[in-house]
Formats: structure tokens, C-alpha cells, sequence
């Protein structure tokens, strides 16, 4: 585990994002790149948070030292509960855990076979190769639809990501295959075991508002859980009074975030963001890793 100072001064100048992807993931920037554009945002803090990896920590860093941005070290761990997908945000992990380690190469492994039957099964209706999802990755990428989206995008098949997700990506659209990843309670502990902090990611989308009744929320609180990501544009508004409800009830850290994904989603940087008193009781839970900058 990374050694933690003996105090942490939590005051910072811009806006507080804690959720973006770098080319690790999904993303479409490099963390260098990443870094530059929270810098241009105005930005004060900016959590990398990419799917089940921390290979762009070290990067963003380094970009990020002389910048006056605060880089906020996180993962969007991925879990399963009744077929829908729950993204857990862990802040402040240690990112050597052994636990935590051997679980993100067992979902990345996972989300690669997913992939590659994915593009077996949409090849045979469409100009497309495992070789052009390939070309769409950086090194040691955590290879997803995204990345396929991609792929079609470059062929030509649809215009940009949004629309190969609302067509040939889509869960109704004969292509798609689910994928195996541990339940939103083992991520939960995974995280926390791991010193982080654990945050529901955009609890009111489509998946997790379906399945997240009181009591899976009980028994993921029980576990560990930390807060959830209110303020999300994946979020209707219609559902935030409940979120926000849940929140008091179980005495849960409130976040905002943009989930910002470069050109690969149109969500901005600091369109939703966290509370100094949010961040700061993240920074005082946390105990794997320190916010760099």
C-alpha cells in the first residue's frame, strides 16, 4: 500500500470531477491528454476512474504535476446483479491489493472473450474484424463494446458510438452477449478491503433503478458501501429524489460527476460535480492511496 501523509489539505481551487475514463479504458484521450483537458475545464480535482484498471494512474501524475489540477486516484469496477450492470467506483484504492488485482484481470479477461464473441456474431452481417476492434484499442487496453462501437464507426456502419449503441450494440439488437462479473456486494468489499472507498456509479440508469430495491442497498451498505454518484446525467431527474432519499436514509456520501469519455460519449467535464465536503470525507475514509497534486 502506497504510505498515506499523517494530514491531507483538501482545499482545492476549480471544480471537484470525480468519474473519467482515460484510453486505458474506454476513453478516447490518453491520461496525458485527459489531464490537459481538466486543466482547460478548470478543473481543482479529477478522479481517473477507468473500467477495472489503474494502468493510467502513474501517467496522469506525472502530466499532471506544475498544473495546480489534483488528480484523484480511482476504478470503475464492473459487477452484475440479475443481468443488469452495476459500476462500482472505488476511490483511493491500493492498487497492488492483491485481491483486488487478481479480480480486474478475471472481469478484463472476461469483457475481451465477450468482445470477441460479440464481433463473431456481428460479422456475420456486417463488414467487421476482430483485427478493426484491435486498431480502436491502446496496449493493455480493457478491450469493450466501446471499442467495437468504435470499429463501426471507423467502417462506416453507423455515424458515432451513441448510435452503434442504440442500434447494432443494443441488448435487443441480436448482437449482444452478457458478461460475467462478480455482485455489486463482493465489488463493494473488494474495494473496501482494498482501503477505497466505495461509490454506486449513476445508481438511476436503466440497469442498476431496476434491480437496487432498499434491501440489496441494505445489504450493500452492510458491505461497505461509501455513497453513490447522484448527480449524473444518466440519472432522470425523476429518480434523483429517491437516490437522494436512500442517501440520508443510510447515512451516504453524496458525488457528482461527469463520467466524461472524451469524444467517446457527449458528456463534459464539470457538468456535474462533488461537494468540497463530499471529496474531503472520501479523502478521510480512504487509506490505499492519496489524492496526487
Amino acid at each position: 500500500m502506497r504510505a498515506a501523509p499523517p494530514s491531507y489539505d483538501v482545499g482545492v481551487s476549480g471544480a471537484i470531477d470525480l468519474h473519467a475514463h482515460t484510453s486505458v479504458s474506454d476513453g478516447t484521450e490518453t491520461p496525458t491528454e485527459l489531464v490537459a483537458a481538466g486543466v482547460s475545464a478548470g478543473l481543482g480535482v479529477l478522479a481517473i476512474t477507468d473500467h477495472d484498471s489503474t494502468s493510467g494512474w502513474d501517467e496522469a501524475f506525472r502530466a499532471a504535476v506544475g498544473t495546480g489540477l489534483t488528480i484523484m486516484p480511482g476504478i470503475e469496477l464492473s459487477t452484475q446483479l440479475d443481468y443488469a450492470s452495476i459500476h462500482v467506483l472505488g476511490y483511493l484504492i491500493d492498487p497492488a491489493n492483491a485481491d483486488l488485482v487478481a479480480a480486474t484481470a478475471r472481469i478484463r479477461e472476461e469483457r475481451l472473450h465477450r468482445a470477441e464473441a460479440m464481433v463473431a456474431r456481428i460479422s456475420a452481417d456486417y463488414s467487421l474484424t476482430w483485427d478493426d476492434v484491435v486498431a480502436q484499442t491502446t496496449p493493455g487496453a480493457t478491450v469493450g463494446r466501446p471499442h467495437i462501437a468504435d470499429a463501426l464507426v471507423a467502417r462506416g456502419h453507423v455515424p458515432d458510438r451513441s448510435a452503434a449503441f442504440a442500434s447494432i450494440l443494443h441488448w435487443r439488437g441480436g448482437y449482444y452477449r452478457p458478461h460475467e462479473a462478480p455482485p455489486p456486494v463482493e465489488g463493494v468489499r473488494l474495494i473496501t478491503a482494498a482501503g477505497g472507498v466505495a461509490v454506486i456509479a449513476h445508481p438511476g440508469a436503466r440497469g442498476p433503478q431496476r434491480v437496487l430495491s432498499d434491501a440489496r442497498m441494505r445489504s450493500l451498505v452492510d458491505a461497505g458501501l461509501a455513497g453513490l454518484e447522484i448527480d449524473h446525467r444518466d440519472n432522470p431527474p425523476s429518480s434523483r429524489p429517491h437516490w437522494e432519499e436512500l442517501a440520508r436514509r443510510f447515512g451516504l456520501i453524496r458525488t457528482g460527476s461527469s463520467d466524461y469519455h472524451g469524444t467517446g460519449k457527449p458528456n463534459r467535464l464539470g457538468e456535474n460535480t462533488t461537494s468540497p465536503e463530499a471529496y474531503a470525507e472520501i479523502i478521510a475514509r480512504g487509506t490505499g492511496s492519496r489524492p496526487v497534486g
